[in-house]
């Protein structure tokens, strides 16, 4: 059984979705990993990671303002501001998505549906580098 793990530097912009599948499944390719399973694990509090529709951009701008409804910047209804009035959103954000991925191998690709693609989902308004580990372990 092989091993081998990566860190994946995102730099973003700004909140929104940042598809990183091609970057990932390039990393795949370099280990040759035939049957397996691939870990992706955001190493943040204020972003996260998403498995979406990668076809029709509007999912993308539909979730996003989805999530400004259920966690919006409203200094009023938030404690924690230390980093600004969209540190609390951010954080609520993440909480209700995932920072961990799990994607099985087979024959060397992705086990991913046809129109999945994977997503650092940032969720603070100012630019960002993240941080992404990813962890390959198969045959």
């Amino acid at each position: 059984m092989r091993q081998s793990l990566e860190h994946l530097r995102i730099d973003v912009r700004g909140r929104g979705l940042v598809e990183i599948t091609d970057r990932v499944r390039a990393f795949l390719a370099r280990e040759s990993i035939e049957t397996g399973l691939l870990t992706l694990f955001c190493r943040h509090t204020s972003a996260s990671l998403l498995i979406q529709e990668n076809a029709d951009p509007s999912v993308r701008r539909d979730l996003e303002r989805y999530f400004e409804t259920i966690a919006p910047e409203n200094a009023k209804r938030y404690e924690h501001d230390t980093e600004g009035p969209d540190d609390m959103p951010a954080h609520l954000r993440a909480a209700l998505t995932q920072v961990q991925l799990s994607i099985p191998i087979e024959r060397g690709a992705l086990v991913l549906g046809t129109w999945q693609g994977i997503y650092l989902f940032e969720h603070r308004r100012q630019a960002h580098t993240r941080d992404v580990v990813m962890h390959a372990i198969g045959e």
